[in-house]
């Protein structure tokens, strides 16, 4: 018998993507969109790519009944507020917003500046990354769905700092560069297509809100990192691609690289390490993972003068997949006890 589930906050791009998973999935069936502006309206007005797959129609967020698996996918700031109602609607909540992604109330405060309405549940609550929290999303009742940026460079660099081959001593400084999507589906001013066709733009050089997942997932034996991220608007609609640079503790070879990662994601389904000596796609390209779930990961080590080392680490994922609804289907398939890839096997597409 199916599983029921429900989108709380179906009319945005993530909502669209995760409906269009959930209804090719074999295991669950989908009762509810919701979408207060467009209530009453066919989802594939909103999702044309959902034609002829579903005739379901918006309904309004108090028409939601219970089910057993809840996709809340509101704007950050929406969800905390009614958390009680949403684990009245359903045993398992999936949160794609960021309102329960921190364990410490006063980062909120700091990367949010909001002071968070139920602390004292953060506690309670699984990160949803599912390559870190495996074990923990078998049995957790709410679970975070991770940021996109925050997916991309905690997934890179989490098995050098699980292995302790980073100096803690020195900053680690990480660029992102983001595709449009990655700003929802909200015209502004941005967003006109005179003034986001062909850019590079500096979005947010500091202070992004991702940074405070990526220190707290970061820690290690209670040491946080130096880290700075900076996050670009380029010419492209999904992906995400973070460089990161760090300086090893040690000195390191490739074979000790290859050793880490794969010790840390040989099994991983949607890990793939790309480190490749000839061709065009030697490095991991967001191009190439558009609608697929997989995060792909390679890296440089770069020589110094004085035999320093500069390591730099690429991992690029499509934002709106592995950054968003496709690892909370992930999740959900952890949590059920499904096959963790079902639903999720598509390829990604070349060329696109």
């Amino acid at each position: 018998m199916a599983v029921t589930v429900a989108i709380l906050g179906g009319s945005g791009y993530t909502g669209g993507e995760l409906l269009r998973l959930l209804l090719h999935h074999p295991e669950v069936e989908v009762k509810h969109v919701t979408s207060r502006s467009r209530a009453g309206k066919f989802v594939h007005t909103v999702h044309p790519n959902l034609r002829k797959r579903t005739t379901l129609k918006f309904v309004p967020p108090e028409a939601l009944e219970p089910v057993e698996v809840l996709f809340a996918c509101l704007p950050h700031g929406e969800t905390a507020p009614i958390v009680d109602r949403l684990l009245e609607l359903a045993p398992v909540v999936i949160d794609l917003s960021a309102d329960f992604r921190l364990r410490d109330p006063a980062a909120y405060e700091t990367w949010y500046h909001w002071s968070h309405p139920r602390p004292e549940l953060l506690g309670q609550v699984v990160y949803g990354l599912p390559e870190l929290h495996r074990e923990e999303i078998r049995t957790a009742r709410y679970i975070a769905s991770p940021g996109c940026n925050s997916t991309a460079v905690i997934l890179g660099l989490a098995p050098l700092f699980r292995a302790g081959f980073v100096d803690l001593d020195m900053p680690v400084t990480v660029e992102c560069k983001v595709g449009s999507s990655g700003a929802g589906g909200e015209a502004g001013p941005a967003s006109h297509h005179p003034e986001r066709s062909g850019v590079i733009r500096p979005f947010k050089p500091g202070g992004h809100r991702h940074t405070a997942e990526v220190l707290q997932e970061l820690t290690v034996c209670g040491r946080t990192p130096s880290l700075g991220l900076s996050v670009t608007s380029v010419e492209a609609v999904r992906g995400i691609l973070a460089t990161a640079h760090v300086f090893p503790n040690r000195p390191l070879t490739d074979r000790d690289l290859w050793q880490v990662y794969r010790a840390a994601y040989g099994q991983e389904p949607f890990i793939r390490l790309v480190k490749e000596a000839s061709g065009i796609h030697r490095y991991p390209e967001p191009k190439i993972l558009a609608g697929s779930n997989y995060c792909d990961i390679g890296w440089e080590l770069d020589e110094l003068p004085g035999g320093r080392q500069r390591l730099v680490v690429m991992s690029a994922i499509d934002n709106l997949m592995k950054g968003a609804a496709g690892q909370a289907v992930q999740a959900m398939n952890i949590r059920l006890g499904f096959p963790e890839t079902l639903a999720l096997e598509f390829p990604g597409l070349h060329p696109l």
